[in-house]
């Protein structure tokens, strides 16, 4: 070999060596979230998974069901996880048992649920000593469930309620349906499935005025694998996410993405599910909402008096939405949302 051709030979060499290198560098980093709600609170994780929109910021977020809200957060704490897809009434109640947490990044902050009764129950008061089917007690449905009843002034202590634990929103509307409660507070598509089996609607929650948040982004504070850039990128795609189910043009996308996860068969069970998605949040307002957390807060001290003492101030980390709305980010997503 010539001197010239060995030098051509190393430039080749070094040349791939530098590909590589920036192949790797390119490759998202895996990232996974659990969660416990399996319903439309989940579509903007589902949505940024499928269509690629967190990997466009540098991560592979991947979403890992557990069965409820306290399995969500054990895995959290354990280390199988460094994220959670969490209500905000199962970050304070962990944060109460000792744990930081930091939450950043909310995914709904409107509530299109009703209550669903059984037949037989034609009134609010006919609700007394009546059970509500839940997935876990201070879970996310439940402080779905307690939220409306607050905003309709009904508190569960006095009119006697059972909320009984029974799974997840499919199981929990199978249950009302078979009787075997009595009612239950979901969104408006698993409504209209126990209303076609003879269930009647009583509240449209939709309509009640409430501020509310039902979902955010929370990791552990002293997490190494979560730095204030990793939790820009991922608010980044949440956000993007959100805006791609609110432009009309990606309804079908959207509509096979939750008949996927949620395993729907029927077209109106997509249509009705595709308009929760909307609903539940019509712009991209993702910074955790301080009257929102109270009210939470002020309900799950109730069940967990030891919620009380937790400083919202130290569980809500508005850092980096703040950064995107003055990098600009924001301004320019919300140019691209349906007048």
């Amino acid at each position: 070999m010539t001197s010239k051709s060995r030098g051509l030979f190393v430039i080749v060499l070094v040349g791939i060596s530098l590909l590589g290198a920036s192949v790797r560098a390119a490759v998202p980093t895996p990232m996974l979230a659990a969660y416990g709600g399996h319903n439309e609170t989940m579509i903007p994780i589902w949505v940024g998974t499928d269509k690629g929109l967190f990997r466009k910021y540098g991560f592979d977020l991947r979403a890992l069901q557990t069965r409820s809200g306290p399995i969500m957060m054990a895995t959290l704490v354990s280390g199988g996880t460094p994220l959670v897809w969490a209500a905000p009434s199962s970050a304070l109640s962990t944060t109460a048992s000792g744990l930081k947490l930091g939450c950043f990044a909310v995914g709904n902050n409107r509530v299109p649920r009703e209550v669903i009764v059984r037949k037989g129950i034609d009134s609010l008061e006919d609700l007394r000593g009546k059970s509500f089917g839940v997935q876990s007690i201070g879970g996310g449905f439940w402080i779905s469930t307690m939220v409306v009843l607050d905003a309709l002034g009904i508190d569960p202590d006095k009119y006697k309620f059972n909320m009984r634990v029974i799974g997840d929103t499919a199981t929990v509307t199978q249950a009302l349906i078979t009787g075997n409660v009595d009612a239950m507070v979901v969104p408006y598509s698993y409504g209209d499935i126990a209303k076609r089996a003879g269930a009647k609607a009583l509240v449209d929650a939709g309509k009640l005025n409430v501020t509310y948040q039902a979902t955010v982004m929370c990791a552990q504070k002293e997490s190494s694998a979560i730095s204030n850039d990793t939790m820009i990128a991922l608010t980044k795609g949440i956000v993007e996410a959100l805006a791609y189910i609110l432009d009309p043009a990606n309804k079908r996308e959207v509509g096979e993405v939750l008949k996927k996860n949620l395993r729907l068969s029927k077209d109106e069970d997509v249509e009705a599910s595709y308009r929760v998605s909307r609903l539940q949040m019509p712009n991209l307002d993702v910074a955790p909402n301080l009257e929102a957390w109270r009210t939470v807060k002020r309900l799950v001290a109730k069940v967990n008096p030891k919620v009380q003492d937790v400083e919202l101030e130290q569980v809500i980390v508005n850092g980096p939405v703040q950064y995107l709305e003055t990098s600009g980010f924001m301004a320019e997503m919300r140019k691209n949302l349906p007048r």
